[in-house]
């Protein structure tokens, strides 16, 4: 889809903020396992920026060290241009991580209230229910909410505190697509008002929609960073689907092909160019069919990064 002048013109906005979150040369490990290694990453304000990598890649780890929750072993984590501990920086950050308890007992907007009380300067209680999509939920215990309705009661409490930098550890799990889309605009709104986001997400899409920068990570190393755009063209390509007799390991073989993997009863195949490749398939397979051609996405992008045939490296998200 192509961006309209006022997107365009926002996003040029963003890319000159300040720096609001950093790590510097950061390297942490667990014992012998290396979850980070000299990692240089920066969010600046009035950005979405989406923090990418297979499980265990590092993604926690780098949000825990910006929030303050754990120490680096060599190299500095900056928030506001300073110590992540520090209260008043803490004041003006908010999260929604996948860790953590929440009392079940609490009714929803008991939850809210108690968290705002945190803050010099919530948000209204209406205004944050509003926010999450919660108005007809205000009265039901946590423990009565089904996955979705704790998501969005999660992402109340890390927006009640009208926070200027925003952490958000896959905040659309368990979400229908409308309440995801409806969380899309919640975050854009928030970004149009000056805040920052961190998003880390297993949907891609998600963060193709949404981010104005995207860092990949992959065994505790940051190994592409940039707009979507970017990213997608670093591997670029063609997407070829179709349904065929051929195993992966040939397709492997057809030059070209730089990937191919089974999808239920087709496969997909990602190649630098797409009429030879097809060429070759036509003439391997008389009886393919179901042939469809597209420009690789962020997931095609995302995939050629991080493809191993190993485990990850380091255990850690």
């Amino acid at each position: 889809m192509i961006a309209t002048l006022e997107e365009t013109s926002g996003r040029q906005r963003a890319s000159s903020g300040n720096v609001v979150a950093s790590l510097e040369g950061v390297s942490k490990n667990y014992g012998e396992i290396r979850a980070l290694h000299n990692v240089n990453f920066t969010v600046r304000a009035g950005q979405v920026v989406a923090l990418l990598g297979p499980n265990g890649a590092g993604k926690t780890t780098a949000v825990k060290l910006l929030l303050g929750l754990m120490q680096p072993h060599s190299g500095k984590a900056r928030v506001f241009g300073g110590d992540p501990t520090n209260p008043q920086n803490r004041m003006r950050a908010g999260a929604m991580l996948q860790v953590g308890r929440v009392p079940e007992t609490l009714r929803v907007r008991e939850h809210i209230d108690l968290f705002s009380s945190y803050y010099p300067k919530p948000l209204a209680l209406e205004e944050v229910l509003a926010a999450a999509g919660l108005e007809k939920l205000r009265d039901r215990k946590f423990g009565d909410l089904s996955g979705g309705q704790r998501q969005r009661t999660l992402f109340a409490l890390a927006i009640c505190g009208d926070p200027d930098l925003l952490f958000l550890d896959e905040p659309t799990v368990g979400l229908d697509v409308e309440a995801r889309r409806a969380l899309w605009e919640e975050i854009r709104r928030l970004v149009e008002r000056g805040k920052t986001v961190l998003l880390t997400t297993h949907y891609l899409q998600e963060a193709d929609a949404l981010a104005d920068r995207v860092a990949v990570i992959n065994h505790g190393e940051i190994i592409a960073e940039g707009a979507p755009a970017e990213i997608k063209a670093q591997t670029g390509g063609k997407l070829i689907r179709c349904v065929t007799t051929l195993s992966v390991a040939s397709l492997l073989q057809i030059p070209g092909v730089t990937d191919a993997r089974q999808d239920r009863e087709a496969v997909e195949i990602h190649a630098a160019e797409a009429e030879p490749v097809v060429r070759a398939l036509l003439a391997r397979d008389a009886s393919l069919s179901g042939l469809e051609i597209a420009s690789a996405g962020l997931e095609e992008a995302f995939l050629a990064l991080t493809h191993d045939n190993g485990e990850s490296a380091n255990g850690q998200n």
